[in-house]
């Protein structure tokens, strides 16, 4: 008998930990414990000001002379992990908690490592301030924080220059989407615009072209990317792009996907987007 006959492989194990706890739940057993404090709200912040946690995210925030900073929240663990070894020598107010008392501000199920920062949210820029980058991502009313913290992570790691948004139906600067973005809110220009339409036709003057992301795009996206300056558009999930934003962009192309599925998150989308454009970019 092998060893595996034995004890069991790793995959019985875990079927076998499922049957046990599907025979509990018949039973009537008691479900399982959440974690203490999960359950518990966040706390909104002050007007004009905003939460930010994790560590990633506060020490790129902390790091950002752009920023207006108030107060730091932080165990003595995430204080050394932050590699602030004076904490009297900032220009901000610091101090030091358990990690509860961060639970009751970020909420119990924010995943804070144990450092939280009140901070002024960033002003997002207009178009205007646009400089001389060759590639940019804009976005068609993405609602969810958690997918416009991930582009904007993706965008930065690909050497975008901006994100655009439009200024309504457009997640604003929160917790939940700096954690998403993992630091990359401090690396990139956000910039907000009324009518997206009208962006993108000033995209055009400034000699960008545009690519639109469709499911049923007429060409692939790699034999549809042309020019020295590019600018992937995505819509938001379900919706996908709207019919003027259709009409306005130069081409609309898909990700061609041989799979069984053949739609990807939004977020996904732009990591393979940009992928492909930075590799058109970097033949020219």
């Amino acid at each position: 008998m092998t060893d595996d006959e034995k004890t069991g492989s790793a995959k019985d194990t875990h079927f076998a930990r499922l049957r046990r706890a599907h025979r509990d739940r018949k039973a009537g057993g008691a479900p399982p414990r959440a974690r203490p404090g999960a359950d518990m709200p966040a706390t909104a912040a002050p007007e004009g000001h905003v939460y930010l946690y994790g560590l990633h995210t506060v020490r790129a925030a902390i790091d950002n002379p752009g920023r207006t900073l108030h107060k730091l929240l932080a165990t003595r663990n995430a204080l050394a992990r932050l590699e602030i070894a004076d904490p009297d020598a900032l220009p901000f107010d610091v101090e030091l908690v358990e990690p509860r008392a961060i639970d009751k501000i970020a909420g119990g199920d924010a995943v804070h490592q144990g450092v939280l920062l009140d901070t002024e949210p960033l002003i997002p820029k207009p178009l205007s301030a646009l400089g001389d980058t060759p590639l940019v991502v804009a976005l068609d009313q993405v609602t969810d924080p958690h997918n416009v913290g991930a582009i904007l992570r993706t965008a930065v790691a690909f050497g975008a220059g901006a994100v655009i948004t439009t200024a309504r139906h457009s997640p604003s600067e929160s917790g939940v989407l700096a954690k998403s973005a993992s630091g990359a809110l401090e690396h990139i220009d956000l910039i907000a615009v009324r009518n997206l339409a009208s962006g993108l036709e000033a995209l055009h003057q400034a000699g960008f072209f545009t690519v639109g992301l469709d499911s049923e795009g007429p060409d692939e996206l790699e034999v549809s990317l042309e020019g020295a300056r590019i600018a992937l558009v995505l819509g938001a999930e379900g919706k996908g792009l709207r019919q003027k934003t259709r009409a306005t962009v130069n081409r609309l192309a898909r990700l061609t996907m041989p799979g069984p599925i053949h739609s990807l998150n939004v977020s996904n989308a732009a990591a393979i987007s940009l992928y492909a454009a930075r590799r058109h970019l970097g033949k020219n």
